[in-house]
């Protein structure tokens, strides 16, 4: 898969920056990610008064399967299989004809199918301002929280090596 997901730098951002804004692929982009990093319950929960009474196909019903992660040594070395993990996919049509998409990391299945029918929505012109506003948005908000506290716990055990003093006599 040649997208790149946004880190969480980007979640952390109250808004969409100007170039996203402009850039359909970055939007989705960074809408897809806060889908599929979305703790499931809250996404449902969210999403439920949305999704209610919509009718969407199925194009590709949720599917689990492996993907192989691949890493690269302090960010910028050689690439190397890390490993396998788990990953469910669902692809939906919406009745305007928007395919959605999702690929979520476990098994959630429900996740899965929920974030493609929120990724169809997101592309229609007169549903995406009520999904943004209602599920991206409070979702977004809730990342950048979870992000921030595991910064704070990990600041909080940080070591600084170089007060270390070594004892010579």
């Amino acid at each position: 898969m040649s997208e790149q997901i946004p880190n969480d730098q980007t979640l952390n951002s109250q808004t969409l920056n100007d170039q996203a804004l402009n850039d359909p692929t970055q939007r989705r982009q960074q809408w897809m990610a806060i889908l599929a990093k979305a703790p499931a319950q809250q996404l449902l929960a969210l999403a439920e008064p949305l999704l209610g009474e919509r009718h969407f196909d199925l194009v590709r019903a949720p599917e689990t399967g492996l993907t192989q992660v691949r890493a690269r040594m302090g960010g910028n070395g050689e690439q190397f299989n890390l490993g396998d993990m788990t990953l469910t996919r669902c692809v939906v049509r919406s009745t305007e004809g928007y395919l959605g998409y999702s690929f979520v990391a476990g098994r959630n299945k429900h996740h899965a199918l929920c974030a493609a029918q929120l990724d169809a929505l997101l592309q229609s012109g007169r549903d995406a301002a009520a999904v943004a506003g209602r599920v991206i948005d409070p979702l977004r908000s809730e990342l950048a929280q979870q992000s921030e506290r595991k910064r704070q716990e990990s600041a909080a055990t940080r070591v600084d090596f170089l007060t270390l003093v070594r004892g010579e006599d």
